[in-house]
């Protein structure tokens, strides 16, 4: 019978190592999980972090544990103990890019605005169907879209980003 038990317990420790898997060599530094639509996240936690990318394929992250509570017992106050922190080497972490407004971390508008627009136009997404007025930093940044009037964005089906229209 203890036979058995350490058997199942040594199956599921390695069963549940194998739930997590390895970053890949190619990812970006940082990285905690691949998004369905090919793109590196560097979220904290899982929920929410390929929103706008199909969701989540690939999670690298393990996580935090959670250390059971026990119930305080009274205690008399006592003297102070001076305590000093064990000394431990902590490996350098290279620090994630700072997320932006309504993106998740890693994103960033492109360098140069695609040539074209002007007065009266907005930028279609064509990948998201969400168009962007000339005052979005998304405006004319975006990998796939092209230039319109906001009116013939509206009647494509395409929607305005974070629902505000172009103040004309």
């Amino acid at each position: 019978m203890k036979t058995r038990f350490v058997c199942l317990t040594a199956v599921g420790l390695l069963l549940g190592g194998a739930a997590f898997a390895a970053t890949p060599a190619g990812a970006p530094a940082g990285t905690t999980g691949l998004c369905k639509d090919g793109s590196y996240t560097s979220a904290a936690q899982k929920q929410g972090a390929c929103h706008g990318h199909k969701g989540v394929q690939d999670w690298y992250a393990a996580a935090a544990p959670v250390a059971p509570v026990a119930p305080a017992a009274p205690v008399a106050p006592a003297a102070p103990v001076a305590r000093t922190a064990p000394a431990v080497a902590a490996a350098p972490v290279a620090p994630a890019a700072p997320a932006q407004a309504g993106k998740p971390a890693g994103f960033s508008p492109a360098a140069t605005p695609a040539p074209g627009g002007g007065p009266g136009m907005v930028w279609a997404n064509a990948s998201s169907k969400t168009y962007h007025c000339a005052t979005d930093k998304w405006y004319g940044r975006t990998k796939k879209g092209e230039y319109m009037k906001e009116a013939d964005a509206q009647a494509k089906g395409f929607h305005a980003d974070h629902g505000k229209a172009c103040a004309s």
